[in-house]
């Protein structure tokens, strides 16, 4: 078993999609040799991110503070009353409690607030850390050799609100060389939700004078049109020049075109 074979198998052995003579010829080389157990290994933390969660900042500092506090107003209250003294005395001591009061809750706000930075500067380390382990993973699966990997790959847009250019470049590729039409047609699908992007209007633009099948055609078509793209009229023009163009999609043309021509 070859070592690039071997790691194409990964997802598949992962998701337990093998039969029992694959299963085990595969963990057969994985045992014994090292380099693709450790790309197992790496593989499966990245596809476990997807499975954690974040961990957010707790009321535990804030219930400290308060408990303390009134455990000292506590303290200080017994003090008062232990016994009379001169009114000098008292006065001295009344000062004191407040110096003491305003000094302990003075360190519990400043160490909150430390602590509160750094819980803070933790979350958003840990979030860019699961990121990146996501994009990592995402753009793995867009490379294997199976179909049904690069659309899970494709899928995981789902994970990023706002992807990066390397993300929708990845996606640009799928829609543009992919051999396959469901694989094209989901990246498709997920690019269409970023069409405020140039890549996104360019790499439209050349799908639509490449693409042969015709209802990623269509859906080209429509977006651009939804988008106002005007660039997109000289291939729109091409399309109805050529001969082997379905005659839908040309009926298509000739109803939208005028919009952004």
């Amino acid at each position: 078993m070859k070592k690039q074979q071997v790691f194409d198998l990964i997802p598949d052995y992962l998701d337990n999609t093998m039969d029992a003579t694959q299963r085990a010829e595969f963990e057969k080389h994985i045992q014994r040799y090292p380099e693709c157990r450790k790309e197992l290994e790496e593989m499966k933390s990245f596809l476990q991110v997807f499975e954690e969660e974040i961990p957010t900042p707790t009321d535990r500092l804030q219930y400290k503070f308060e408990a303390a506090l009134e455990l000292e107003k506590i303290q200080q209250g017994k003090v008062v009353h232990m016994k009379s003294q001169k009114s000098s005395n008292w006065a001295g001591n009344v000062l004191k409690i407040a110096a003491s009061i305003a000094l302990l809750v003075a360190a519990f706000q400043m160490g909150s607030i430390f602590q509160q930075r750094k819980v803070d500067t933790d979350i958003a380390q840990l979030q860019d850390e699961t990121k990146q382990m996501k994009q990592t993973a995402m753009l793995s699966l867009m490379e294997n050799q199976s179909a049904s990997k690069r659309i899970q790959g494709v899928n995981y847009i789902e994970e990023f609100e706002q992807p990066d250019e390397a993300i929708i470049q990845a996606l640009a590729d799928r829609l543009l060389y992919d051999e396959n039409d469901n694989v094209r047609m989901t990246a498709f699908e997920a690019l269409v939700k970023f069409t405020s992007s140039e890549t996104v209007k360019t790499t439209f633009i050349k799908a639509l004078e490449q693409e042969k099948n015709p209802s990623i055609q269509v859906a080209i078509i429509q977006a651009l049109v939804q988008i106002q793209e005007k660039k997109a009229a000289e291939p729109m023009k091409k399309l109805l020049e050529k001969e082997d163009t379905q005659p839908f999609i040309k009926d298509q043309i000739r109803a939208v075109l005028p919009s952004i021509s």
